[in-house]
């Protein structure tokens, strides 16, 4: 028996390594595929489609959205220094903030009886990835004594990152976060009414606290979990 395992080891291990060679190829070529090559019509005429798309289910519940304009400019220089080139773009762009549902469990839920409030434990509001929408731009400045292709290019890439980076900072900042917590809570709050209204606690206050917002926690009399308020609900029944 150990012979014969032996003696099949080697020919397995082969088959096993050409599997994973091929398997990575394969999946090499479907990325090239994906982002190089251009799909055509029957007489080479370059196409407008959808070459790879995936829908996935999220818990995130959207609180809040920044939108606006933003201007973005980027420099070239090529030619050992004699070729330089510059661009200037408007666009408008959004950024959306997010609260994410499915990480509040039970343990984040806080019942304090004697005052007939419900503390939600959330966790932080998130934002978004920016979305600068350059189908829309208001102005597109580009100027130089001669520009190439590639610089032309390489200026409308450029002034597109920089947007992304500068509304994402824009998105981020202290005042824009603070402004999106208020939402989130509201929502949350708004989110929270519907149980609420089930258990027979339709007039019970809902506080919404973020993570900066705990470590004053402990001044809240909580007695009860919401399960055992929603247990002993059903017992009365």
């Amino acid at each position: 028996m150990a012979d014969a395992l032996k003696r099949y080891a080697g020919p397995v291990a082969v088959a096993l390594l050409i599997l994973i060679v091929g398997g990575a190829m394969l999946v090499g070529w479907q990325r090239y595929n994906r982002d190089y090559v251009v799909s055509v019509e029957d007489d080479g005429t370059a196409v407008t489609k959808v070459i790879a798309e995936k829908i996935a289910g999220t818990s995130s519940l959207k609180v809040s959205e920044l939108s606006g304009t933003i201007q973005s400019s980027a420099r070239d220089v090529r030619g050992f220094g004699w070729l330089k080139s510059d661009q200037v773009v408007k666009m408008p762009f959004s950024v959306d903030y997010f609260v994410n549902v499915g990480a509040i469990g039970a343990d984040d839920l806080e019942w304090d009886a004697e005052r007939r409030t419900l503390i939600v434990n959330a966790p932080d509001v998130t934002v978004g990835k920016p979305n600068v929408d350059e189908s829309q731009r208001t102005l597109v400045r580009t100027g130089g004594l001669f520009v190439t292709r590639e610089a032309g290019e390489e200026l409308s890439r450029r002034t597109s990152a920089y947007a992304q980076a500068r509304a994402a900072k824009s998105a981020g900042s202290p005042e824009r976060m603070a402004q999106a917590r208020e939402y989130g809570r509201a929502a949350l709050v708004k989110l929270m009414a519907a149980p609420l209204a089930a258990a027979g606690q339709g007039d019970a206050r809902v506080i919404v606290t973020f993570p900066a917002e705990r470590p004053n926690r402990d001044r809240w009399d909580v007695t009860t979990s919401v399960n055992e308020v929603l247990a002993n609900r059903r017992q009365a029944r």
